[in-house]
């Protein structure tokens, strides 16, 4: 949903839209954060509750950065509002990628085709780290948006997608997350702050570990 062309293809994904209703705000949590409160209350009523099972918790992580020990330097809220669910459950996780933290697209980039990194860096590492923490059934939830790079807006989606298969994880759903209000046949828009010209939404991909049930 932007007016310019991507760099990049991305697989071919069943997608889903989300707009927020009448009286919910448009604008997106403060920098890092990537969604809209709205959003995360959709994500909360989408993914973490299941018929009659308890909801699973909903572990927030904001990731700004993905050099090593980046994991003390990420923080990470838990849900625990009423009726959210038993800690002792395995949670849903929610990670927003700010564009900046994001790997190049480039062919011969850091983490993309021709990966020299170890395994436990970067991207490769949180996808590795993540898997070993939801086990069966666990769902990681990818936020992010597309970049501007030298002038052209770069989508991300295909290098996280194949990054997360390579950790065992299994794609699931793609949701695009509009910045803007439906006002009569047209949306609005209301981008974030600092986002690139003509950029009017995030993604949302769910992933789940592999070999669970769907």
């Amino acid at each position: 949903m932007t007016n310019s062309r991507t760099s990049t293809s991305t697989p071919s994904l069943p997608t889903s839209i989300w707009l927020p209703g009448p009286l919910d705000t448009a604008a997106s949590s403060a920098f890092p954060a990537v969604l809209p409160d709205w959003a995360i209350d959709k994500i909360r009523t989408e993914f973490t509750r299941r018929p009659g099972q308890q909801p699973a918790p909903l572990w927030r992580l904001i990731i700004h950065d993905t050099d090593a020990g980046m994991d003390a330097r990420t923080p990470c809220s838990a849900d625990h509002a009423p009726g959210t669910g038993d800690s002792r459950l395995t949670p849903v996780i929610l990670a927003e990628l700010h564009p900046d933290t994001l790997p190049a697209t480039a062919p011969h980039s850091r983490y993309g085709t021709g990966e020299q990194g170890a395994i436990d860096d970067g991207w490769p590492g949180f996808f590795h780290r993540a898997h070993r923490l939801l086990r069966a059934e666990g769902l990681l939830l990818l936020a992010t948006r597309q970049r501007r790079d030298a002038g052209r807006l770069t989508d991300p989606l295909g290098l996280l997608i194949a990054t997360a298969r390579i950790a065992g994880f299994r794609y699931l759903q793609h949701i695009v997350v509009v910045h803007g209000h439906a006002v009569d046949d047209r949306i609005v828009p209301a981008p974030p702050e600092g986002a690139p010209p003509g950029l009017i939404h995030s993604d949302l991909l769910a992933l789940r570990v592999e070999g669970s049930r769907s």
